[in-house]
C-alpha cells in the first residue's frame, strides 16, 4: 500500500509513558492525527469514550473481528484492543500522518500489512522505575500492577522488532526524540516521493 501519508506505530509496556508522550507530540505537531483504537476494557480515570478509546462490549468487538473491520487486534492484560482498518487507510490515503498507540503484537501485524509503517518502542529506564510509575498512577489494584510488571519483562524483549527505540527517562528528552523520529521519516526519499509526487515529476525524479 503506497499512501502519501506516513503511519507511526508507538508501543510500550504499561506505565512507560506512551500515552503522555504521544499526547505531547500531538500538541506540538499539527500535521499528526491519532487513530483511536477500540477496546473492551473499562475507562480509567478521566478517560472518555471516543477520545482515548472507543469502549465497546466484547460481543461487539468479536463481531467486528468477524467482519474484518480491524487492521490489527490483540488481547492485552485480559482485554481486547483493535485498530479500525477504514479509519487508518482513509487518513493515510488522504495524505495525513497517522500515529497509533497499540500493543507490540498489533505493531508487528501492522508492519506486515503496511511495510512503510514506522515502529517506535518506548522503554522505561528500569523495571524499578516502571513499578514506581504504575504505583504512582493509582489506577490499578496491586494484583493488576503485579501482572503488568510480569508482562513488561516479555514486552520489552520485543523492542528488537521495532525501527526506533526511545528511553523515557527524562520526559522532555523523550518527547524531543519522538518528534525527531517523526520529522526524520518525513524527510526520507521514499516518504517525500509519496507525499510530494508533483515535485519529483517536475525534477524528473522517481
Amino acid at each position: 500500500m503506497e499512501y502519501p501519508g506516513n503511519l507511526f506505530v508507538v508501543a510500550a509496556p504499561s506505565g512507560a509513558g506512551k500515552s503522555s508522550l504521544v499526547k505531547s507530540l500531538l500538541e506540538i505537531d499539527s500535521h499528526l492525527v491519532v487513530s483511536i483504537s477500540h477496546t473492551t476494557r473499562k475507562p480509567r480515570g478521566q478517560e472518555q469514550d471516543g477520545r482515548e478509546y472507543h469502549f465497546i462490549a466484547e460481543a461487539t468487538f468479536r463481531e467486528m473481528i468477524a467482519s474484518g473491520e480491524f487492521f490489527e487486534w490483540a488481547e492485552v492484560h485480559g482485554n481486547l484492543y483493535g485498530t479500525s482498518r477504514t479509519q487508518v487507510q482513509e487518513r493515510v490515503a488522504g495524505g495525513q500522518d497517522v500515529v497509533l498507540e497499540i500493543d507490540w503484537q498489533g505493531a508487528v501485524q501492522i508492519k506486515e500489512l503496511f511495510p512503510n509503517a514506522v515502529l517506535i518502542f518506548i522503554l522505561p529506564p528500569s523495571f524499578e522505575e516502571l513499578a514506581q510509575r504504575l504505583n504512582r498512577r493509582g489506577e490499578d489494584h496491586p494484583e493488576v500492577i503485579a501482572q503488568r510488571l510480569a508482562n513488561a519483562r516479555h514486552e520489552v524483549a520485543q523492542a528488537k522488532h521495532f525501527d526506533f527505540v526511545i528511553i523515557n527517562g527524562l520526559f522532555e528528552t523523550a518527547v524531543f526524540d519522538l518528534k525527531t523520529v517523526v520529522h526524520s521519516q518525513r524527510l526520507k526519499y521514499v516518504a517525500q516521493l509519496r507525499s510530494k509526487p508533483s515535485v519529483f515529476q517536475a525534477l524528473d525524479l522517481s
